[in-house]
């Protein structure tokens, strides 16, 4: 496995998870130049519309539209993401190849549970992964990553900090549109709270964020450490 450095580092537990919470900022940070990488830990097997090859096309077609630079998947089980070493180890294969400077994962608190122990596990890897010591099954070289924030899915929270996305709403919501086999109710689609207007949540979700910093659309984000501003805020908007 060859050592490559990438920006920023989005992981989820399913496809579709980034798009999400912060589809909008990863199509900014494209447009800034930024590579971005996206890791879904699992297959999404269990999802109770589409199947595994379904979502996987999907998803190539949602990280077309972002401009994601990389897509990986890896084979931890739906619905089966415990705090095992073995599934850190994993995590840590991959931040130690990719070596980002931001990792970005789930917001603890979520209705579904794969969402916050994804967290979790995002976090142990993150910490582990700047651990000189710590081998991994790749036996590659520690990384230390600069930040890991965390991103919503399900739910309102309190965001620590927002990101204006005004300008890449448009694609944040052709990412999600391409999930169709998630987000669009047909005559064959089982009842899921996806399929009842769950896009339209997430934009009236990102428009409030937007209305509370004085902009259109923003994504709101949360950290487990102080964030340093570096710049002058008299005069600033507050």
């Amino acid at each position: 496995m060859i050592n490559s450095k990438i920006d920023v580092l989005a992981i989820g537990a399913h496809a579709d998870d980034v798009e999400i919470g912060m589809g909008g900022s990863i199509a900014k940070f494209v447009e800034q130049g930024l590579n971005v990488v996206v890791c879904d830990l699992t297959h999404a097997e269990l999802s109770s519309n589409g199947t595994v090859e379904i979502r996987k096309e999907e998803a190539r077609i949602a990280s077309s539209l972002l401009g994601i630079h990389e897509r990986i998947h890896l084979h931890m089980p739906d619905r089966g993401l415990y705090m095992k070493e073995e599934y850190i180890q994993e995590i840590v294969s991959v931040i130690r190849k990719y070596q980002p400077t931001l990792v970005f994962a789930p917001y603890f608190e979520d209705r579904h549970p794969d969402h916050g122990n994804c967290a979790r596990l995002v976090e142990e890897a993150v910490f582990s992964s700047g651990v000189k010591k710590y081998v991994d099954p790749n036996q590659l070289d520690a990384h230390r990553v600069s930040s890991l924030y965390f991103y919503m899915i399900n739910g309102f929270h309190k965001p620590h900090f927002v990101i204006d996305i005004s300008n890449t709403f448009s694609k944040k919501r052709d990412s999600l549109l391409a999930y169709k086999s998630q987000f669009t109710k047909t005559t064959d689609s089982y009842n899921t709270p996806l399929v009842n207007g769950y896009v339209e949540t997430v934009e009236s979700r990102d428009r409030l964020m937007g209305k509370e910093v004085g902009v259109l659309y923003a994504e709101g984000f949360l950290s487990k450490k102080p964030l340093l501003i570096d710049r002058d805020l008299v005069g600033g908007t507050q």
